[in-house]
């Protein structure tokens, strides 16, 4: 299968290119950065006509509203393109940091640097805009990217990676260093995901199914979250203004994307004055509630929610409602029924807010302020290039320090082990 072959000839040519990277300094990696925002914005009408090419196909094989909301682009999301490959450049470089130096009783000096990953894929569904993300994020952290995106897609994708390839090679740097691969076929994916040897990590951003597919395959490491099944807690002492607010914000502003909140665990003490109210403001907003017996008894009218309710990934104006008996139930509720994402809570206790913090194990827990928080750009990273869910490297947002990893060093005056 010649496809085969082209695909080893362009992790090869990556593998090169991570090489270049590693010992790129940072203006360069800064300058191509910018080639490559001013090149979007340059080649805007291009892209967008990929674009519109992309749309009609994906329309007339009956792509979901939320699907194509994710594959659209117009000119505001192409500067917000080009502004984040900006915020990339400003952000510091972590390449070459050395955190911490210690002694050794014999006068060894042990240190620990910041080093690129390597090679990093990255496999995704509909969203253009990650050809971009990933490419000014694996960049200025050293790395090379192979980018695999969706079929639905490619014409958009292609689009973008020419002008980011022209880009690099215009700041002196090598094109391979984001190669995006040109087909569709998706039995090309098992064949990357063979590349140990060349590939050092893959990240997979998309749906559960596509997730599954690419962890089932893979004989290399991969960082994953199947699902978001996000939570928020209103305690017996929140603030129903403020929990109003935030839920509606957490639910509906977005509802197709990984930290829109799936359920929500409402204290019995505070069940009676609030579910009605919050019930009210869902409703307004063309949200469908499933709840537990002692909600439906708050709230009549609404659909019963059975147990595959509290697991369920909606992804849609839909949201699973239960009463606990406190703050211990709705911990276990997230424990069992969670997927390790997202988590708040709305109280005025100082002390229920630090067990809550303390105890729910998801990546990112939140006291009175929305799940839709649980984003790179948000907390202060720049850009991310997807969320993880495996706590080994990273958990959570991946922004630059996530996309590299530490190597040992030792300096010695002749030092000799006894």
């Amino acid at each position: 299968m010649d496809r085969k072959k082209d695909l080893l000839k362009i992790a090869v040519a990556a593998r090169e290119a991570s090489r270049q990277l590693a010992r790129t300094d940072t203006n360069r990696k800064n300058r191509a950065l910018q080639k490559m925002a001013e090149g979007l914005e340059k080649e805007s009408r291009k892209i967008l006509a990929a674009n519109r090419k992309d749309l009609g196909q994906a329309a007339a094989h009956g792509l979901s509203g939320a699907m194509l909301d994710r594959l659209k682009l117009n000119e505001k999301r192409i500067a917000e393109m080009a502004s984040g490959l900006r915020a990339v450049a400003a952000l510091p470089d972590p390449v070459g940091e050395i955190p911490e130096v210690w002694s050794r009783p014999n006068g060894l000096r042990v240190g620990r640097m910041r080093i690129p990953l390597g090679v990093i894929c990255i496999i995704y569904e509909a969203r253009p805009n990650v050809t971009s993300d990933a490419a000014g994020l694996t960049l200025k952290s050293g790395n090379a990217a192979i980018l695999r995106g969706g079929s639905e897609a490619i014409n958009s994708n292609l689009a973008i990676a020419r002008v980011l390839q022209a880009a690099l090679a215009g700041a002196g740097l090598p094109p391979a260093a984001v190669s995006i691969i040109p087909w569709t076929e998706r039995e090309l994916i098992g064949e990357l995901l063979k590349l140990e040897e060349l590939i050092d990590l893959v990240i997979p951003r998309g749906g559960e199914g596509l997730i599954r597919y690419v962890v089932e395959r893979s004989r290399i490491p991969v960082i994953k979250h199947y699902k978001g099944v996000c939570h928020i807690y209103v305690a017996a002492s929140a603030d129903f203004d403020l929990a109003e607010k935030v839920i509606l914000n957490a639910k509906v502003q977005r509802p197709g994307v990984c930290n829109a909140i799936e359920t929500l665990l409402v204290d019995r003490k505070a069940a009676a004055a609030f579910l009605p109210r919050i019930a009210k403001k869902l409703k307004e907003a063309r949200v469908e509630l499933r709840g537990c017996p002692e909600t439906r008894k708050h709230i009549p009218r609404i659909k019963k929610a059975t147990e595959a309710d509290w697991y369920a990934e909606y992804l849609d104006l839909i949201l699973a409602v239960r009463v606990v008996d406190g703050l211990d139930p709705a911990v276990r509720h997230i424990e069992k029924y969670g997927s390790a994402h997202t988590e708040a809570i709305i109280t005025r206790d100082y002390d229920e807010a630090r067990r809550f913090v303390r105890e729910v194990q998801s990546s990112l827990v939140l006291v009175n302020a929305s799940t839709r928080f649980n984003d790179g750009g948000e907390l202060g990273l720049g850009a991310e290039i997807g969320i993880s869910t495996t706590r080994l490297h990273a958990f959570g947002p991946m922004g630059l320090r996530e996309l590299t990893t530490q190597k040992f060093f030792a300096l010695g005056e002749g030092q000799i082990r006894e």
